[in-house]
């Protein structure tokens, strides 16, 4: 149903980088000077697929073949002298890291070139298979709950999970495996994950749609036990950076730089968890000092952290402060500040410091 997703014909000739693609220094501080290359979705299959158009099929959804693809043409480019290759992602790429990452690793090993380390970024593609707020039918791409699209849409595509993540499930529920915090336990590859604690992506399949009115409590509780449910699938996630923000993702964007968790930003943390790889490479130390690589908002409520993205109102497109932003969401200052046993002024002082 959507066409730009679907085809290269509306592709640009070039693409300026922006964010982690940019060759800028000021926007891109440890990654400016590396080799870069961009690949664009057109698959529809969460960079999962193997299935030609045929007579039985008219559609081809061939994510997974043209990531090999790729892979084999670089190397004919220079990347058979690299040290390292970085897959990144985001949103359906983000998750289509969990689901390639291990196997590009492979593809490289049985090529022989054992030598380059293979490394995962997921961006915006740790989805939860939780309960919708309001259950509905399986329409369309967003009326249709998170393990319905992705359990009907392998069916089509003939997705290929990893192996490995793959024998963790019955025949039938390889599904399972599009969902990171069951995919992760199963890689062999270091990945680092990037996920908003409030992602408007996971939001809309879960039918909280934030439209200017205000939320109703029901909503509003399910939002804050959302980014708790996310919290927790992130526990166990050695690197990681999770912003209490309502937002879909950030690597691509040129304010990158600006989101901070725990006073450390997003390209920082990455530089880090690059360092601690070279590191244990050459001698299995333990995490560096003064360099975190585990950054997760722990304030309970959607821009709860002061660095979070601009918010604007849906229909004046005025910004709006954090303050402003959760009245509009419905938040009940008296009745919060009571539940925290706090004086409603001092939690306003807290919200609008971002502590």
């Amino acid at each position: 149903t959507m066409r730009r997703l679907m085809s290269s014909r509306e592709w640009p000739a070039t693409r300026v980088g922006t964010g982690i693609l940019s060759s800028q220094p000021e926007e891109n501080p440890h990654w400016w000077n590396a080799n870069m290359v961009f690949i664009p979705y057109c698959s529809s299959d969460v960079w999962s697929g193997a299935s030609s158009k045929s007579e039985k099929n008219e559609y081809a959804f061939m994510g997974a073949l043209i990531i090999q693809e790729v892979i084999k043409e670089l190397v004919g480019k220079g990347l058979s002298t690299a040290k390292v290759l970085l897959l990144a992602g985001s949103s359906a790429g983000g998750t289509g890291v969990l689901l390639n990452v291990d196997r590009v690793a492979e593809q490289l090993e049985e090529m022989g070139y054992q030598g380059i380390q293979v490394r995962g970024l997921a961006d915006s593609g740790w989805f939860l298979d939780n309960k919708q707020y309001r259950r509905t039918d399986c329409i369309d791409t967003i009326t249709c709950a998170p393990t319905e699209a992705i359990r009907r849409g392998i069916r089509y595509w003939n997705g290929i999970v990893p192996e490995r993540c793959k024998l963790q499930f019955k025949e039938g529920e390889e599904w399972n495996c599009f969902f990171g915090y069951k995919i992760y336990p199963t890689l062999r590859c270091p990945v680092f994950v990037v996920q908003w604690l409030f992602d408007e992506a996971q939001l809309t399949v879960d039918n909280v749609h934030l439209t200017g009115q205000p939320v109703q409590e029901g909503q509003w509780l399910y939002i804050q036990n959302l980014g708790r449910e996310l919290r927790n699938t992130l526990k166990d996630v050695t690197a990681s950076f999770a912003p209490a923000c309502l937002s879909h993702e950030i690597i691509t964007r040129n304010h990158w730089t600006d989101i901070q968790v725990k006073g450390t930003s997003l390209p920082r943390a990455l530089h880090c968890w690059d360092r601690s790889l070279h590191e244990s490479n050459k001698n299995g130390k333990a995490p560096l000092k003064g360099c975190p690589i585990h950054l997760i908002d722990s304030c309970p409520w959607p821009h709860c952290n002061p660095s979070c993205p601009t918010i604007r109102d849906q229909f004046t497109g005025q910004e709006m402060n954090v303050i402003q932003f959760l009245m509009h969401m419905g938040f009940d200052v008296q009745k919060m500040a009571q539940q925290q046993g706090l004086e409603p002024s001092k939690l306003l002082g807290m919200l609008s410091s971002g502590n």
